[in-house]
């Protein structure tokens, strides 16, 4: 694969963090903290053409969602308060926070209700923030019938230990970790982009 130029401005962001970067993630969900772990080795790859050492630190207490949000602002926005209350808890200490939330999302074509499945993630860093988002997996439709009227009543597909939804839609082809790690690249790429 050819490397692909980088800005100036972001590749001497990563050359000045030489020793490693610091990462708080809102979650202690293994999933998650590996897939941001891998985005920010993958971005930084690409970026310099070297690794550098990503030190992940979780944060469980800060996770928003307890059921699963239902459409892509209720993800964000979740996903945003944990950027926001780890910043503000943590101040400097780290280099980068992040929040990831899966959710659903729906949309009406040709006057019938789909519904989705993706993740989203929240980069802040010094004061700086962008968004990303994963590929989207349709819900069957049987599944995804009565889906507004009532969230406690949804079964969907998947455990945690075979890596739930996603995992579950595309017969393990992708999985949570996946989405989580390009969320957070989408939202690298955008946070470094020049300009």
């Amino acid at each position: 694969m050819a490397k692909l130029s980088s800005p100036t401005g972001s590749r001497d962001f990563w050359e000045g963090h030489s020793e490693g970067v610091d990462v708080a993630v809102g979650s202690a969900e293994p999933h998650k903290l590996l897939g941001v772990r891998e985005a920010f080795e993958v971005f930084v790859r690409q970026t310099l053409g070297r690794d550098l050492p990503i030190h992940v630190q979780p944060f469980a207490d800060v996770e928003q969602s307890e059921c699963l949000p239902m459409a892509d602002e209720e993800a964000i926005f979740a996903a945003r308060q944990e950027c926001l209350e780890l910043e503000e808890r943590l101040g400097g200490r780290f280099v980068f926070y992040v929040g990831n939330e899966g959710g659903l999302h729906s949309l009406d074509v040709a006057g019938h209700q789909r519904h989705f499945v993706r993740s989203w993630s929240v980069v802040r860093q010094a004061g700086r923030e962008a968004w990303g988002a994963s590929g989207s997996v349709q819900l069957p439709v049987a599944v995804g019938e009565g889906l507004d009227s009532s969230r406690g009543s949804l079964v969907l597909p998947g455990r945690r230990r075979s890596e739930g939804l996603v995992s579950a839609l595309t017969h393990g082809l992708s999985d949570r970790r996946a989405a989580v790690q390009q969320a957070t690249v989408h939202a690298l790429g955008t946070l470094f982009y020049p300009g």
